[in-house]
C-alpha cells in the first residue's frame, strides 16, 4: 500500500474539553501534510460504560489514541483494554501529574476538568476578551493607557486576531490601525514603548492578503488598497513610527498568530496567565 493512501486515524479521549489532547493530535497531524487523518474525540468521559464505548470504537479504527484521563481507575482500564486490543496509546496527564505528587508529597485532587474552573482567572480572561473587543482598531484611545499590550500595524497585519489571542491568555491588549499622515493618539506617547508592539510585512506577502481579502469581498482585487507602492508607502510610515517610539517590531509575513503571540510574550517578558488557576492573586 502507498503511504500516501494510509489514512491514520486518531482517538481523543478526556474527561473534559479534551483540549489538550487535540492540540497535541493537531501538532502531531502538522508533521505529516501528504498523510489522511481522522481526529475523533471523545469527550467529559466520567463512566466506565462511556469510556469503554468509545475504546471500543477506536478499536474498530485501529485509532493512535490519546487521552487525559484524570481518574485512576478509567486510566487502568483505558491501559489495560489498548495493552489486550494492540493498540497505541498515550496517556498524556499521569506522568507529570505522578512526579509532581513524588517530588512533593501532595496528593492531585484527581478532579475532572479542574483547567476550566470558573475561578478568579476564568473572569479575568474574560475581562481581557472583552477589553479587546472595546479597544479594538484604535475606537477609544484611552485604552491604551490601561493595557498591558498595545499592537500597532497597517491593514491586515493581524492586529484583531492577536489580540483576542492574546486576550485568552489574560492580556488586556489594545490596538491601532496605522495609515499614513493619519493623526496619532496623544496616548500611544505617554505609555511605555516597552509595552508597544510595532507589526510589519513584507510588501509582497500584504499585497497577496489584501488581494486575497479584495477577493473574498467579490470584488476587484486591483485597487488602491492592494497598490503595492501603496502597501510600501504605509510599512514605512509604520516603521518610521516604530522607530519614533522605540518599540518592539515583529515581522508577521511568515508566522502564524501562535508564534506571534509567543514572540510578544517573550519580547516584553510577559508571562502566559492563561492557565494558572491559583486563587491568590489580589
Amino acid at each position: 500500500m502507498n503511504p500516501q493512501e494510509t489514512i491514520v486515524t486518531i482517538f481523543v479521549l478526556s474527561d473534559s474539553a479534551g483540549e489538550t489532547a487535540s492540540k497535541l493530535a493537531q501538532a502531531t497531524m502538522a508533521q505529516y501534510p501528504s498523510v489522511e487523518f481522522n481526529l475523533f474525540r471523545r469527550t467529559f468521559i466520567h463512566t466506565k460504560e462511556h469510556l469503554i464505548q468509545a475504546l471500543t470504537d477506536a478499536k474498530k479504527h485501529d485509532a493512535i489514541i490519546l487521552h487525559t484521563l484524570i481518574n485512576d481507575e478509567l486510566v487502568s482500564l483505558t491501559n489495560h483494554f489498548c495493552e489486550e486490543a494492540d493498540l497505541y496509546h498515550f496517556d498524556v496527564l499521569t506522568p507529570p501529574v505522578t512526579e509532581v505528587e513524588k517530588r512533593t508529597g501532595v496528593a492531585p485532587s484527581r478532579e475532572p476538568g479542574a483547567l476550566h474552573h470558573l475561578n478568579k482567572n476564568y473572569f479575568k480572561r474574560i475581562k481581557a476578551m472583552e477589553f479587546a473587543v472595546k479597544y479594538d482598531d484604535g475606537k477609544d484611545p484611552r485604552g491604551f493607557l490601561e493595557a498591558d499590550v498595545v499592537l500597532l500595524g497597517v491593514s491586515r497585519t493581524s492586529k484583531t486576531p492577536l489580540s483576542l489571542f492574546l486576550a485568552n491568555k489574560n492580556l488586556k491588549v489594545a490596538n491601532l490601525p496605522l495609515v499614513p499622515q493619519a493623526h496619532i493618539p496623544k496616548q500611544l506617547w505617554e505609555i511605555e514603548p516597552s509595552k508597544i508592539v510595532g507589526l510589519t510585512n513584507d510588501p509582497d506577502v500584504l499585497n497577496s492578503i489584501r488581494k486575497e481579502r479584495m477577493r473574498s469581498y467579490g470584488l476587484n482585487p486591483d485597487t488602491a488598497y492592494s497598490d503595492i507602492e501603496k502597501i510600501r508607502t504605509e510599512l514605512e510610515f509604520a516603521n518610521d513610527l516604530y522607530q519614533k517610539l522605540g518599540c518592539i517590531v515583529i515581522n508577521v509575513a511568515s508566522l502564524s498568530i501562535e508564534e506571534t503571540a509567543s514572540m510578544i510574550l517573550n519580547a516584553l517578558n510577559l508571562e502566559d496567565h492563561s492557565y494558572y488557576t491559583s486563587e491568590t492573586e489580589e
